[in-house]
């Protein structure tokens, strides 16, 4: 499962973060970042992001352009974690459903994501890293390891330290598949929603835990999953696999908070404190 994440950037530097090149000419192009909608409700960079909070999310622009533009272009529109379904009327906070994770062998035939999908609204998700605890029987909730997931980055970047992503520029970030939908309320006002998509750990993680988020690890499987006019769903599905490069740290168990948004949230415990318990922990 994914149900926190961590991203300190700004909005200009998300976006230089998310550059990429077009799919006509190889040309760089860097996302426009959209902040009108989602009623009121905006990003906030942190390094302890949860469901119900909003975060950038890519999409291909064709979903928020007035007039028709190529399928492959991206734009960053800021969303709230945890999709509100289509069908729910009067306030959206009180639906009373957990969206914040979409399983990937029901998605498409469920009564909240399938529309989505079927829509092409392919989403992806962009953080610096996500937050896992270890499942085991034997610790209380409070008490089981946190970890802290992201890609693997060039030498001069300190994945814990935004002070070295150069504005963004340098830093490789993680990228979630998702899907998304939009929301409307009794004023007309568009909320912009999102839910990741999971399935069940491969031998690599399974000793964390039985679900993982959908991870993106290659520009050609971002690109085909946004570009839903270009790539059919059953090409699609294809994008979705184990993740291969992931790196890890053990972390403080603070992040447990969902209030705690301190800097050490995403740093590796002091030598001495942490708890090995599988081998695979040394990453």
């Amino acid at each position: 499962m994914c149900g926190r994440t961590c991203l300190t950037l700004g909005p200009d530097e998300v976006k230089h973060a998310c550059q990429y090149k077009s799919s006509k000419d190889e040309k760089q192009k860097t996302p426009e970042f959209r902040q009108e909608f989602n009623c009121g409700k905006s990003y906030q960079p942190s390094t302890n992001i949860c469901p119900t909070d909003v975060t950038p999310v890519l999409i291909s622009s064709n979903h928020v352009s007035e007039e028709p533009t190529d399928s492959s272009d991206r734009v960053l529109v800021p969303m709230m974690w945890g999709m509100i379904p289509f069908w729910h009327t009067g306030d959206y906070k009180n639906h009373k459903l957990t969206t914040n994770n979409c399983r990937l062998e029901t998605m498409t035939t469920s009564k909240m994501y399938k529309r989505s999908f079927e829509k092409g609204q392919r989403c992806v998700v962009v953080c610096e890293g996500f937050y896992e605890w270890q499942t085991t029987k034997e610790l209380k909730s409070s008490e089981r390891p946190a970890y802290y997931f992201y890609m693997p980055q060039n030498a001069s970047v300190e994945i814990t330290d935004a002070k070295t992503f150069n504005d963004g520029k340098d830093v490789n970030l993680l990228k979630m598949a998702g899907l998304f939908d939009v929301w409307t309320d009794k004023n007309g006002d568009d909320m912009y929603s999102y839910t990741v998509i999971t399935f069940e750990s491969d031998d690599k993680f399974s000793w964390l835990h039985h679900r993982s988020p959908a991870i993106l690890e290659t520009e050609e499987q971002l690109a085909d999953w946004l570009d839903y006019k270009r790539v059919p769903m059953d090409d699609a599905m294809k994008c979705l696999r184990p993740a291969t490069s992931l790196k890890w740290h053990q972390v403080s168990n603070i992040v447990n908070n969902s209030r705690n948004k301190s800097d050490e949230c995403n740093k590796p415990i002091k030598a001495g404190k942490r708890k090995i318990s599988n081998p695979l922990m040394d990453n």
